[in-house]
């Protein structure tokens, strides 16, 4: 018993720094949770405000059943409650058209940006390239370079080209400007998936017979699989946040959620619980991609940190 208490006493052991740590542990904890609540709020408040009234709205009402009663009136506005869902409705029609243009323009310039990012990515990756004095690093700094450009610069340019080519209000004309925002990232995140895998795998199956498109399609790409998951993910999250764009190049046909969200606006104020319900309905899909695919985002994000 004496050599325990000895033990447990001894200046620098566990048991004294004990205190500290749960100190630090506690603060860690507290930090995390108030990071949680500071990242949640505005959702809440979101969801919250979808089933307010114009009075709870404007006097800042936060907590259902203390505060005020839940309403169904931002999504009756868009015919999406219990009493109308069932009903004839122009605005929930116009709706389900801006959330099927949303997956439309996001799936579709996703996959695009995959296919061809993967091809140019495991080219810098694997082929020594010099186009006047810049090599394989600089090029991909290069198309990395060009998400510093702000989108507003595109805007006259974008305009006048694709009103010669007839693009403008299309979901074509969409996917590809949404293409070309997008791969940049999805070059620099598979450029860094192929970096790690090991070239003698390649060369082993080349042995073997395979060609080069052989060694890419049997080898490298299921390999790679996981990578170009994670970006198809991040690439059709930020397709679907996008209004720049959607806003500029569509009017009537091929606008998306983005822009009905902001079209909620009038000449007698802004329509508040009509546009929490499209922001909450507009968001659900992103919620759903973060909880069940998490990991993939996360390994997207930390893609050739650890090589």
């Amino acid at each position: 018993m004496a050599i325990t208490a000895n033990i447990s006493e001894k200046p620098g052991s566990m048991w004294s720094r004990r205190p500290q740590f749960l100190t630090s542990s506690l603060l860690i904890y507290a930090a995390l949770v108030f990071w949680a609540f500071v990242s949640l709020f505005p959702i809440y408040w979101t969801i919250t405000t979808s089933f307010k009234t114009a009075v709870n709205v404007t006097q800042g009402h936060l907590i259902p059943f203390v505060d005020f009663m839940p309403d169904w009136k931002g999504w009756r506005s868009l015919g999406l409650s219990p009493d109308t869902i069932f009903a004839e409705s122009t605005v929930r029609d116009e709706f389900i058209r801006r959330f099927f243009n949303s997956i439309v323009a996001s799936a579709g310039a996703s996959f695009l940006a995959v296919l061809i990012g993967s091809l140019a990515a495991y080219g810098l990756s694997r082929f020594p390239y010099k186009f006047l004095w810049m090599k394989n690093k600089d090029i991909s700094f290069f198309f990395l370079s060009q998400l510093i450009l702000p989108p507003v610069v595109l805007a006259m340019p974008f305009l006048v080209l694709y009103k010669h080519l007839m693009l403008l209000d299309t979901l074509v004309g969409l996917v590809l400007v949404y293409t070309l925002m997008v791969l940049p990232i999805v070059i620099w995140i598979m450029r860094d998936q192929f970096d790690t895998i090991p070239v003698e795998l390649e060369q082993a199956a080349m042995v073997d017979g395979c060609s080069i498109w052989g060694a890419f399609m049997r080898i490298v790409l299921p390999i790679a699989l996981p990578g170009m998951v994670a970006a198809f993910i991040l690439s059709v999250i930020l397709c679907w946040n996008e209004y720049f764009f959607a806003a500029l190049l569509t009017s009537s046909n091929a606008k998306t959620l983005p822009v009905m969200v902001a079209s909620q606006t009038g000449s007698q104020g802004i329509n508040w619980w009509s546009m929490a319900a499209i922001a909450t309905a507009a968001i659900m899909p992103l919620i759903l991609i973060g909880i069940f695919l998490e990991r993939y985002i996360v390994k997207g994000l930390t893609a050739g940190a650890v090589k």
